[in-house]
């Protein structure tokens, strides 16, 4: 018998059906108004944004401009980059304008979506911000979407490390400014350690767009942000504080293991005041007691906990004159980190090593606060449904699921469990074998980047030639991803490598265009197009009878959401494609 529940949904349709049943006039609207805008010259497009800005500055909504807006807009991208936008990617610009997240899958052309919110509410003449995951997408997404913007008359701006604040002022003050969360966390903490009101670089928290809005907003969320800088130069004190320690007895002091604490009794501290005040560290008349001892008290503690809790070569080792943290799980050496409070320097006093200054922190914000200083905030990512009730609870944001343009045509295959390591092994180099025999393209997902390498050596074994992606992101990696789906290509990647680039089968044209264009730049760009297209539509139809692309997961990650991105890297617009792991 069916449960009220599904009746509901059966007469109903779910919420999910309900939001996008009711963005359908609205698209309807968008759609009626293409055949007025195509007929506009361009600079009509650009006429068009100024009667926009004077009409919402006299009183018109950005509901009630948005058909324009967006009709504007999707003839502007057509001119600038040949691309027309489906009804369901005007419906993912919607939901952003109305303050949800989009989840829209791989290959369904998010970065096209953004533009038409992020034009909407620039109207405003407030500054939209389009966040990435990295700095390589920003400076990708500025530039490339930045014809679209400049074709409807609006200013791009893209913040990346290394600029001056007058390079970051002026990519502030544009209409429509890409950066990664990091660089918009930083910027915002360094305005608040400003003096004066004309360096601020931001400008007022409106509107945010937050791409792979899963791994910023949630998997970072608690991630703190902060800006240290060195404190006073307190060696003489550790050093003269260390020499007492040793003249401790047993009575002085308690040591509990477990908590990794050290505490001085009563007699203990008797004996330290009396040391002190005969060092001349502590005042004649101040005791340990007073306030203005708590520094003191505070590095006398620490230099105890250092003599006690923490063993050369245990938890630490001394290498060229410094002190190297051991991570107590993995046993490996933690170089460029360092212990807080003081603790840090008890060590480099205990071992006589140089003492390094002590960072104090200046300013700090975690993401989640970070972003919740915006009034209206948006995201999208291909996977956000699992984390729905978190999106709700913490931001106040609602998930819509975007229908895709063609139906998905990938098969996630059961998966494959074996005994042992080796076996497990020894069946994924088996695959991929297959696959490459027959020039189907492979995209393998690991955990971590020891995982990738060793595959790697594993394959080199068997003379499969592949590629090896880990997770700093570059133009080469731009340039891998791209070329993921060409005919028996393998590539092995850590899973959130490549995020942001689709991989196409039989390869990626516009990457493939630029790259002849710049060996070759007295070439005829229409003529090198035309060849490429033929070429990429043959390798294409190989590729699509091979099965198309073979994702194949090495491991389950934590994280279901994850695992569904990495199988998401396949099946983009309606192509073929399979994805299966292997455990």
């Amino acid at each position: 018998m069916l449960g009220l529940g599904t009746i509901a949904r059966k007469v109903f349709g779910t919420p999910n059906d309900r939001k996008i049943k009711a963005t359908r006039p609205l698209v309807e609207k968008i759609n009626a108004l293409e055949p007025e805008f195509e007929k506009l010259s361009d600079d009509a497009i650009i006429a068009k944004t100024a009667e926009l800005k004077e009409r919402h500055a006299n009183g018109e909504s950005l509901d009630a401009l948005l058909p324009e807006a967006f009709a504007n807009c999707r003839e502007a991208a057509r001119r600038a980059l040949g691309l027309r936008a489906f009804d369901v990617q005007l419906m993912g610009g919607i939901f952003l304008h109305q303050g949800n997240i989009a989840e829209m899958k791989t290959g369904e052309g998010k970065t096209l979506v953004a533009t038409f919110p992020a034009y909407l509410n620039a109207l405003t003449g407030r500054g939209v911000h389009i966040v990435t995951v990295n700095d390589y997408l920003a400076r990708r997404d500025a530039e490339w979407m930045g014809k679209v913007y400049n074709a409807l008359g609006m200013s791009v701006g893209v913040v990346v490390p290394g600029q001056d604040d007058a390079e970051k002022r002026h990519a502030y003050r544009a209409d429509i400014t890409y950066g990664t969360n990091n660089e918009f966390g930083f910027d915002y903490l360094r305005d608040n350690m400003r003096s004066e009101l004309s360096e601020i670089m931001q400008r007022d928290h409106y509107f945010a767009i937050v791409d792979e809005v899963d791994s910023i907003l949630i998997d970072e969320a608690r991630t703190p942000l902060i800006i240290s800088g060195p404190s006073d130069d307190r060696s003489d004190l550790y050093k003269a504080v260390d020499s007492l320690i040793p003249e401790l007895a047993e009575e002085h002091y308690k040591i509990d293991e477990k908590a990794r604490n050290a505490t001085f009794t009563d007699e203990g501290n008797e004996f330290i005041e009396q040391r002190l005040h005969e060092m001349g560290i502590l005042p004649e008349g101040q005791s340990l007691y007073d306030p203005e001892s708590t520094t003191i008290v505070h590095h006398v503690t620490q230099a105890l906990k250092a003599h006690k809790l923490f063993q050369r070569d245990k938890e630490y080792i001394v290498r060229n004159g410094e002190i190297v943290l051991i991570d107590e799980f993995t046993g490996r050496m933690m170089a460029g980190r360092r212990l807080s409070d003081g603790l840090h320097q008890a060590i480099e006093a205990k071992e006589g090593v140089p003492i390094q200054p002590e960072n104090v922190t200046l300013a700090s914000i975690t993401f989640q606060n970070y972003f919740r200083l915006y009034e209206k905030l948006a995201g999208m990512t291909g996977t956000a449904a699992t984390e729905a009730e978190e999106f709700m609870e913490i931001y106040k944001l609602g998930v819509v699921e975007v229908p895709t343009n063609k139906p998905i045509a990938r098969i996630d295959e059961h998966d494959a469990v074996y005994r042992t390591a080796r076996e497990k092994y020894e069946a994924i180099v088996a695959a991929i074998k297959e696959a490459h025999a027959k020039g189907q393209p492979v995209l393998v997902g690991t955990t971590s980047i020891e995982k990738s390498e060793f595959l790697s050596g594993l394959l080199k074994k068997e003379g499969i030639p592949h590629n090896v992606l880990n997770a700093r992101f570059h133009e080469q990696e731009a340039k891998i991803v791209a070329d993921a789906g060409r005919l028996g290509a393998v590539t092995i990647a850590t899973n959130m490598a490549g995020r942001g680039t689709d991989i196409q089968l039989g390869g990626n044209v516009e990457m493939k265009v630029l790259e002849e264009l710049a060996a070759n730049p007295d070439a005829d760009p229409a003529e090198l197009r035309a060849r490429i297209e033929a070429e990429h539509e043959e390798e294409k139809q190989k590729v699509i009878e091979a099965g198309g692309l073979f994702v194949l997961g090495t491991e389950r990650h934590e994280s279901r959401r994850i695992d569904n991105q990495l199988r998401g890297r396949c099946g983009r617009q309606g192509d073929p494609g399979s994805s299966r792991f292997f455990l």
